[in-house]
């Protein structure tokens, strides 16, 4: 015996009702996956031939931090200090000593950041994703697009050699600081940017193949 399934007769008014509170609340639900999506991104480099020197490495000192840009979001008392304070409590956590740059050091460290405005666009359909039905007709609304603009801060961490006076690491770290592009405002993301970086520090001797 068959079944016959009955749909509602309401049932298309009753889906626009929907249709129309998704496309309100989808900027909203975008706008919040991509600040969940948000995170930091780290990488590293080194000189191969200084890794024995690097893990030998005991004392430190700071260089002074060049003046490269005019923002003063990023060149300022504040953030260098918070930078310094994120780098020395990793570094001095894990036994490394801070003493004066004229104290004899084994390296010295620096740190350089920008920040930049970027743009990202999404294309969200205005349906929950199951087959198209001709039963619901024209409820199926055009596909939109949200552009946003946010700005991505970048702090670079250098590492130099004290008595060779040469780079033989190098950090890089970029987050997205959303509508508040001031690092300052967003020193959870440079604690954070700092702490992976140097998880990489010391660099570890390449393993030797057998």
């Amino acid at each position: 015996m068959a079944v016959t399934v009955s749909r509602p007769r309401d049932a298309p008014v009753l889906l626009e009702i929907a249709m129309r509170l998704l496309s309100r609340v989808l900027p909203l639900l975008l706008g919040l996956g991509l600040a969940s999506c948000a995170h930091v991104k780290v990488g590293t480099n080194y000189d191969p031939a200084a890794v024995q020197r690097i893990s030998d490495f005991r004392t430190y000192a700071w260089l002074s931090h060049p003046q490269q840009s005019k923002d003063s979001r990023i060149n300022n008392d504040i953030t260098d200090a918070q930078v310094r304070e994120a780098v020395n409590s990793n570094l001095q956590a894990r036994g490394y000593q801070l003493v004066d740059a004229d104290a004899n050091p084994d390296f010295l460290i620096g740190w350089q950041g920008a920040i930049n405005t970027r743009l990202s666009a999404e294309t969200v359909d205005s349906y929950w994703g199951y087959p198209w039905d001709p039963f619901w007709g024209a409820y199926y609304g055009p596909s939109q697009t949200y552009v946003r603009q946010y700005d991505v801060g970048t702090l670079i961490l250098d590492v130099v050699d004290a008595h060779a006076k040469t780079l033989v690491w190098r950090g890089t770290s970029q987050a997205d600081l959303g509508d508040t592009p001031s690092i300052q405002t967003n020193s959870g993301k440079l604690q954070k940017g700092v702490e992976k970086m140097l998880k990489e520090f010391p660099p570890k001797p390449p393993k030797e193949k057998k």
